[in-house]
């Protein structure tokens, strides 16, 4: 089975001003070969492969002006090249849906009474600035191996690394997949995968059913028993930081455009901002691993429509804040590591109108009802946990 890690490196000042580099000549590679790719469409040129792209952007290594793309590793830029031309192939996937602009983009440009390009297409490669994207770089699979509490990265050499993992030492003892160095929330951290062997584990012979939400992240029901997980973002902790984002956002906005004041202050924005993600995705870790531990037969989850919920003005914050999106994701791989049977039931089973005890249909049920009132026995229990019980006994 192969399986995700994320470690933590500490790398000297020398170290990490080799790892700015690299990041930078990654990400010039991938504006320098969109740049290219968008010229020769507008020329009615066909667009190179990512073998011809390659070879491009080597002649281009030899002209004395972009000499110092020689002091970073060389699998860093090519690999970005790659990364583009994977990201066109999703985008001449997206186009084949039929939807081509966003319903954001044609209002933005009808605002702006600016005629749209293929550029604002939907799924279109975007170019990356500098202090709008995240840094990072690829490395070679071959070329990674730790050794000594350490990783030993292509052309920046032995780096320290902080991680809880027992990782396999030594060159040539396990083959690493898709590498990459990234520079998260003030952290540079090493992403990869590698095969790991499945554990047994002795499941239940139980069902366990997830009511998401947003009162609560998730109210669980296993065999009859309630577990309730609340909503991360109604902690102080989670609200302060709000506030110190809004404020922060305030004065930024306040800033002269270009001036150092106004990118110090942008600089502060994107790190509460990422401490606040760091947050929300932890909780979901927390919650996700708490309910596969159970080690039930099958979990039963609802298939949420989240772009519909997000339509909602009133709603859209609080549901993107819930990251529905990832909790299933996490929820999914962790059952396949654990044997248990992910069920997703369907989107319009009526989880909540149901009545768990007598199986009536409650119509009149409306969001701001709390409590279910079942109308034909009534019984009268918490609405999410009414749905929680509904899923555990869901048969598709």
């Amino acid at each position: 089975m192969i399986k995700g890690f994320r470690v933590r490196l500490l790398p000297t000042e020398e170290q990490e001003s080799l790892l700015w580099q690299n990041a930078g000549a990654a990400r010039f590679a991938w504006n320098w070969g969109l740049a290219l790719q968008m010229k020769r469409f507008e020329d009615g040129e066909k667009l190179l492969g990512e073998y011809d792209l390659r070879s491009e952007f080597l002649k281009l290594k030899k002209q004395d002006e972009y000499a110092w793309l020689n002091n970073v590793s060389s699998k860093a830029p090519v690999f970005a090249l790659f990364d583009l031309m994977t990201s066109y192939k999703n985008f001449f996937r997206t186009q084949k849906s039929g939807e081509k602009f966003t319903t954001k983009t044609l209002e933005k440009a009808k605002r702006r009474k600016r005629k749209l390009t293929p550029y604002d297409m939907k799924g279109h490669p975007k170019f990356k600035k500098k202090d709008r994207c995240k840094p990072s770089f690829a490395q070679p699979n071959e070329k990674l191996y730790f050794t000594g509490g350490c990783a030993i990265l292509l052309k920046i050499g032995h780096v320290e690394i902080q991680t809880d993992y027992e990782l396999p030492q030594g060159r040539d003892v396990c083959k690493f997949y898709n590498p990459r160095v990234s520079y998260e929330n003030g952290k540079w951290i090493l992403s990869f995968a590698m095969e790991v062997e499945k554990q047994d584990y002795a499941l239940k012979d139980c069902s366990v059913g997830v009511d998401l939400g947003i009162k609560d992240l998730a109210v669980v029901s296993c065999e009859g028993d309630k577990m309730v997980f609340p909503n991360i973002n109604k902690t102080r902790k989670v609200k302060r930081l709000n506030r110190h984002l809004k404020h922060a956002q305030r004065l930024a906005a306040r800033k002269t455009k270009g001036s150092k004041n106004r990118r110090k202050a942008y600089e502060k924005c994107k790190r509460l901002c990422e401490r606040l993600a760091s947050i929300r995705h932890d909780y979901t870790h927390k919650t996700t691993t708490k309910i596969t531990d159970l080690l039930p037969s099958r979990i039963v989850v609802e298939d949420l429509n989240v772009r519909g919920m997000m339509k909602n003005r009133h709603l859209a914050r609080a549901v993107a804040e819930q990251n529905f999106y990832k909790f299933r994701a996490q929820l999914e791989y962790k059952c396949e590591e654990r044997g248990i049977e992910l069920v997703v039931a369907n989107r319009f089973f009526p989880s909540s109108k149901k009545c768990s005890a007598c199986g009536a249909i409650h119509k009149g049920l409306k969001l701001k009802d709390r409590i279910f009132n079942c109308p034909h026995c009534g019984m009268s229990i918490d609405r999410d946990f009414n749905a929680a019980l509904n899923l555990e006994n869901y048969v598709a």
